[in-house]
């Protein structure tokens, strides 16, 4: 530790100081303002508005059209906004399966289910019949498993090589690239990696030379040109395409029956090293590396190059995709559970990138008192002011069980189901408040920003945008001095690891977020009841993306 006067600074605050880009802790936000319905010129604005957004987005306009008509059922304009959003709906969705743009439909179909809608357009449809349409040429989900040694299977991984031409150092010009693992999913060329291997391809940012190649396992000396069909940066996968016959396929397993300690092996291309296969076992399957949800630890060796290949189990079917490994950390790798494959690929066919959906909420699963392990739903925590389950009437302290008619018993219930999703979309909520009364809700999903965390910081108050981002409850007691007494901590949260507890008082100095707004640091003045009610300086650190925000 560094030594100031007589307040200690932790180190983690020169970590705070690094960061590059600066938002300022000192200007406060103007809080979202609700429509009151009460008055008629706030109704005629907000019909006015949503009119406006039916040229850009129907579905969200039939959304808020339907919100603003279950307000004032008896205002003419609503009803009449509501019937030309719910047209153009109608419109999109027939335009939709006229282009046999299955996928879209489905979504327009949803929507417009959901909400109750029962024009002719609609009669002879269903959900499972225009999932099936949507579905029926995928490649990977069809694939009926037939039994193949380890040696075929083999056969059937390649070597991703993104060739990004020279780069130089100290005058000299170096051959720079990627290396990485795939596998086909399809005789008719369709390939697996992760989204980071192809990353440089897809970066709009990234001005260099890169062309895409892969090596069969066969014929190490050839480069076949190759191309990135979908991607997927949060769940780090990748759909890539080459024109050749695939020299074997894998059949995608169910995850869902690993347990610790099952034996699993992967097929990569470590260091370029083609055809290398290793085994071991699963070593955890809750680790918690991605938003969406749990991903497994295994021991088989990985290293630079293994990313984006197949983990099978022993009757070869795969059952992940290897996406990482810690360096110097022998036996401590990661793959991503073959079931987001499954949801992703769909997405991943219909070409570029997979935006995922989301809520605008933060919360956690819900465990019921005294019961052990069981999980009763998702509680809500925050809802950010004007965000989609904040207009739907989803409030904090509201517990969510049920999506769609699908049981929400945690957040990874939640978040399962949205990854059968598209942004976009109008599903059913149901929600239990604090007395046990149950409601239902309309719940738009919103594309979800590459950094929810940092949303929610400059779309609220301090106080307020602190709960999701610190996971401390704050209320303001000056705002001159703009200092706060804390209200609760959540277990588990940076708040809580910082050493925060209730009543505890401080005050914000700083907030800094890192140039790719994955991070934040915070540093705050305060006396914690943990360091006997001692003025101290404290910097700590917390993610802006995280499984909790939904």
């Amino acid at each position: 530790m560094m030594k100031k006067g007589n307040i200690f600074i932790p180190a983690a605050l020169s970590f705070v100081l690094l960061f590059n880009s600066c938002i300022s802790a000192e200007k406060e936000r103007e809080p979202f303002v609700p429509v009151d319905y009460t008055e008629e010129d706030a109704v005629n604005d907000e019909i006015d508005s949503v009119r406006k957004l039916l040229e850009k987005n129907s579905v969200n306009a039939f959304w808020r059209s339907l919100l603003i008509k279950e307000e004032v059922p008896e205002n003419q304009n609503a009803l009449l906004l509501y019937k030309d959003a719910e047209n153009k709906v109608i419109e999109d969705f027939s335009s939709a399966i006229k282009d046999s743009d299955y996928m879209n439909a489905l979504k327009l179909y949803k929507s417009l289910s959901v909400c109750g809608c029962k024009d002719p357009a609609l009669a002879s449809w269903s959900e499972k019949t225009l999932r099936d349409l949507a579905f029926k040429n995928v490649p990977g989900l069809s694939s009926e498993w037939k039994k193949q040694s380890v040696q075929e299977l083999i056969k059937g991984t390649v070597t991703v090589f993104v060739d990004k031409g020279l780069k130089i150092e100290k005058g000299m010009g170096y051959a720079d690239g990627v290396l990485g693992s795939g596998f086909f999913i399809s005789e008719d060329g369709y390939i697996i990696t992760n989204h980071h291997v192809i990353s440089d391809l897809v970066d709009k940012k990234y001005e260099g030379f890169s062309r895409l190649y892969v090596k069969l396992a066969e014929d190490p000396d050839t480069k076949i040109p190759a191309k990135v069909i979908g991607y997927d940066s949060v769940l780090d996968l990748a759909l890539l395409k080459c024109e050749i016959k695939a020299p074997a396929v894998f059949t995608l397993g169910s995850s869902a029956d690993l347990k610790v300690g099952d034996r699993v092996y992967a097929i990569g291309s470590p260091l370029g090293l083609e055809k290398t296969l290793t085994s071991g076992i699963i070593s955890a399957t809750d680790r918690q590396l991605f938003m969406a949800g749990p991903v497994f630890q295994i021991d088989a060796a990985v290293n630079s190059g293994n990313s984006g290949g197949p983990l099978i189990d022993e009757n070869g079917k795969v059952q992940a995709v290897v996406f990482a490994g810690v360096q110097n950390y022998q036996g401590l790798n990661f793959a991503i559970p073959v079931e987001y494959l499954r949801n992703e690929l769909p997405f991943l066919y219909s070409g570029g990138e997979r935006k995922h959906p989301w809520a605008g909420a933060y919360g956690k699963t819900r465990r019921a008192a005294g019961s052990g392990m069981r999980n009763e739903g998702l509680d809500v925590f925050y809802v950010l002011p004007g965000g989609s389950a904040f207009r739907s009437g989803v409030r904090a302290g509201d517990l969510i069980v049920d999506l769609d008619g699908k049981s929400v018993t945690s957040v990874y219930d939640f978040h399962r189901y949205l990854m059968s999703l598209e942004s976009d979309t109008i599903v059913s909520c149901r929600t239990k408040n604090s007395d046990g009364e149950e409601s239902q809700h309309l719940l738009y999903l919103e594309q979800r920003p590459e950094s929810p965390g940092y949303e929610f910081y400059i779309h609220d108050r301090i106080a307020d945008s602190m709960l999701p981002v610190t996971g401390m409850k704050l209320i303001q007691v000056s705002a001159a001095k703009k200092e706060y007494i804390i209200d609760s901590v959540i277990k588990g949260s940076a708040a809580d690891d910082a050493g925060f507890s209730e009543n505890d008082t401080l005050k914000i100095v700083d907030f800094q977020v890192s140039e790719d707004r994955s991070m934040a640091g915070i540093a705050v003045y305060a006396k914690l009841r943990k360091k006997g009610y001692l003025d101290v300086s404290i910097g700590f650190s917390t993610p802006l993306d995280s499984t909790f925000y939904f």
